[in-house]
């Protein structure tokens, strides 16, 4: 009958512990101060665990991890391990660093913490992710009960994607430049078709190219005949003055002879 009351008592304490550790909350996210958040916080058959760790960064920054332990009664462990992972180019798994013991009381009054602070590998971004295995013992309702390679894993330290932020502010920058130069494309074109109308309403033509080569063409040859001109011109001056000149001269010398003859003395025979 004894054993009968005894095999009952510990099915019962089966029972509240399967129902204790479907009730556990993996994940918690908590702002903490200084950038710290608290991503685990659960308590399980004997004790409680909480881990805290920094809430966001970038590759290669550092992240700052606090694991807390605290045993709610006679435990004692027998191994733990932390690990946590981060994820290659947001898509390979691989182990960033992890926090490990074994061997010893957890006591009830002072928690037992193990902080840890470790460099985010370069090509390491998105959320990254953390696992506890466990093995311990506690006594619970006189009973001493081992729980073997208990395993929880939760989501951790978001870390930034910093190369995707660059194309898309490169890409913020590409669109700005274009908006730019199609509003530039749109008033040089307004522009191109008022100097189209007036070029039109000037020379009855299109401005083109071809067209602009034959105004071209025409302005070196009004040009050089202008030059010529000119020459002409200079040389019909020149000659015009010279024709001048002569014609002055001519009529001081024949002044000269007109009056020397009327001057001139009679002779008388």
């Amino acid at each position: 009958m004894k054993k009968l009351e005894k095999m009952e008592k510990i099915s019962l304490l089966f029972t509240v512990f399967t129902l204790m550790f479907a009730s556990i909350c993996v994940v918690k996210a908590q702002t903490s101060t200084e950038n710290m958040k608290t991503f685990f916080d659960s308590t399980i058959p004997g004790m409680k665990i909480q881990v805290n760790a920094t809430a966001e960064t970038q590759p290669t920054q550092n992240i700052t991890v606090i694991l807390s332990m605290k045993g709610l009664g006679d435990v004692y462990v027998e191994y733990f391990n932390l690990s946590i992972f981060g994820f290659l180019n947001g898509t390979y798994k691989t182990m960033m660093t992890n926090i490990t013991d074994s061997n010893f009381p957890l006591g009830d009054i002072t928690p037992k913490e193990y902080p840890c602070t470790f460099k985010v590998p370069e090509q390491v971004w998105d959320t990254t992710y953390g696992e506890i295995s466990l093995t311990y013992r506690a006594v619970l309702g006189g009973l001493e009960l081992r729980f073997p390679q208990i395993v929880y894993g939760f989501t951790m330290t978001y870390v930034e994607n910093v190369y995707l932020k660059k194309l898309q502010d490169d890409l913020k920058s590409l669109s700005e430049s274009y908006q730019q130069l199609n509003s530039t494309y749109w008033q040089l074109n307004n522009t191109f078709e008022q100097l189209n109308q007036t070029f039109w309403e000037s020379f009855q033509m299109n401005l083109s190219a071809e067209n602009l080569a034959r105004l071209n063409q025409t302005y070196w040859e009004l040009q050089q005949n202008y030059t010529a001109l000119r020459g002409n011109l200079n040389e019909l001056d020149n000659t015009r003055s010279a024709v001048i000149i002569l014609a002055i001269t001519t009529v001081f010398f024949v002044a000269a002879t007109v009056y020397m003859v009327v001057r001139k003395p009679k002779q008388y025979w």
